[in-house]
């Protein structure tokens, strides 16, 4: 048993086993597949499944299947938010050259133990002299240390940190340039530093460093509710309209104090600031005839926010609209106070293979019956949390019989993914099995330490017997067990 072939064969007769039971328990039902990637340890990336579907308890079930690292994939509607980010830096070229600079800025500081001490010591250092000077106070969870992160494609969250992160310790990253700038001993190196300590310097770098973090400001609380594993969809839906509004506030109003804002940070560190009057230089060679202040308002600054309300207004389109106040107008909180009968019809008439013509009618008749009756005629829906009590609560009291389409709706719309919170309970996972001193381990028996691990409880309910007989039956061996 201590021969790494056999202990893998037994992970995978455990896994292969674990799969079974998950695969039976869903017993040919509906399902959705809940996707998300992450690097691991080795900075390989993982992509991660999760099977979702309503079990025959009425419970909403989330099992692990493992981890692959080629799929295609279709974005939960909180990475669609994500991805708005990733279109505008991808289409607009100052956004585009920002988040290049930004990240070498990282690569640089962040892949050496070294540079990274001297960062923490420059931060020291700028602290002990504004707690001096009085510019700040001192008080529990103030003044932490501040790190730089690599932003990740799909992490909006990751985005806004990193862009407030490189704000508030800016002067500490630029001490951190110009110190290797001086003291590294190749000429390419300083070159290059020389360069990127250049840029952070431009007043343009530093515009756009504040647009698009006034930007994912706006925008963040929308982002933490699609990342709720049970958020409330006619909040969020009402974020996104907010959301909206404040960009295109922002677009009609917004501009002299972002100025103002950017105005000031540059003179705290010494960053010219030029004359908005004067000629915007595109070429040497070519006189130009636009000013500053024309390029930042309106080649940056309203083209950047209008990019980016056409990617919401993209990817948030109607049919999204509709599938999300569908699911909430199903939400039985508060005596199900969001049921709107048009929006659950809207939502079936979506799922064509299901609800036909005569489905659809047949549900419209039992939508009136089944609201009376669960806000008047039974107490046990008075106090359901969510729809997915609402969905135990039908199966408990066989009325999923009574009203099958209604349950069948219902059951649709809790497999249809809004975020990827379990998914990322993987990674954690993931994180703990393939560490440092554990680097070298095969994918494939990464995949089955980790469906073991995460989904524990079914594991701990398959028999030995099964295991044995499959790890039998895997190629002849010598001993029967």
């Amino acid at each position: 048993m201590i021969c790494s072939t056999i202990q893998k064969e037994i992970v995978d007769a455990c896994t292969k086993e674990t799969t079974k039971a998950i695969i039976k328990d869903l017993d040919g039902d509906y399902f959705g597949i809940l996707v998300d990637e992450s690097k691991d340890i080795s900075h390989k990336e993982q992509m991660a499944l999760v099977l979702r579907y309503v079990n025959k308890n009425g419970e909403l079930i989330e099992s692990f299947l493992g981890i692959v690292h080629v799929a295609y994939y279709i974005h939960c509607f909180a990475h669609q938010l994500q991805l708005t980010l990733v279109a505008v830096s991808k289409k607009h070229p100052d956004v585009k050259n920002f988040f290049y600079v930004v990240t070498n800025v990282l690569n640089t500081i962040g892949t050496s133990f070294k540079r990274r001490d001297l960062l923490r010591q420059h931060q020291v250092e700028k602290l002990e002299e504004l707690l001096k000077s009085g510019e700040i106070l001192t008080g529990q969870g103030l003044n932490q240390e501040r790190g730089l992160q690599r932003p990740g494609d799909t992490r909006w969250g990751s985005h806004f940190k990193t862009l407030e992160n490189f704000m508030i310790i800016f002067s500490s990253i630029a001490n951190v340039l110009k110190d290797m700038k001086e003291n590294s001993p190749h000429d390419l190196d300083k070159l290059a530093v020389g360069n990127l300590l250049d840029k952070i310097q431009e007043f343009e770098f530093i515009f756009v460093l504040h647009l698009m973090f006034k930007m994912l400001l706006l925008t963040n609380e929308l982002n933490k509710a699609l990342k709720k594993k049970d958020q409330n969809i006619v909040n969020a839906m009402g974020l996104l309209n907010l959301s909206k509004r404040r960009l295109q506030t922002m677009r009609e109003s917004g501009l002299e104090s972002l100025m103002d804002e950017v105005s000031s940070f540059c003179g705290k560190h010494d960053i010219l600031v030029p004359e908005m009057t004067e000629d915007y230089p595109r070429s040497k060679r070519k006189k130009s005839e636009i000013s500053y202040l024309h390029h930042f308002r309106v080649e940056v600054f309203y083209a950047v926010i209008d990019l980016q309300l056409q990617e919401l207004n993209n990817r948030f389109d109607v049919v999204t609209s509709d599938l999300l106040l569908g699911m909430a107008s199903l939400n039985p909180v508060d005596s199900f106070a969001n049921f709107s009968k048009s929006r659950i019809m809207k939502l079936a008439e979506y799922y064509k293979s299901e609800f036909g013509d005569n489905e659809l009618r047949d549900l419209s008749y039992q939508l009136d019956s089944f609201i009376v009756y669960a806000r008047e005629c039974d107490s046990k829906f008075l106090n359901l949390k969510g729809i997915k009590d609402l969905a135990t609560m039908m199966a408990q009291t066989k009325l999923d019989q009574t009203w099958s389409l209604v349950y069948l709706l219902v059951k649709l719309a809790l497999i249809l993914p809004v975020a990827t919170a379990s998914v990322e309970r993987a990674f954690s996972s993931m994180k703990l099995i393939k560490n440092d001193l554990r680097n070298s381990i095969g994918e494939e028996f990464l995949n089955g330490c980790l469906v073991c691990k995460i989904e524990r409880k079914i594991f701990e309910n398959v028999s030995n017997d099964a295991i044995i007989d499959r790890f039998q039956n895997m190629k002849s061996r010598r001993v029967q067990l």
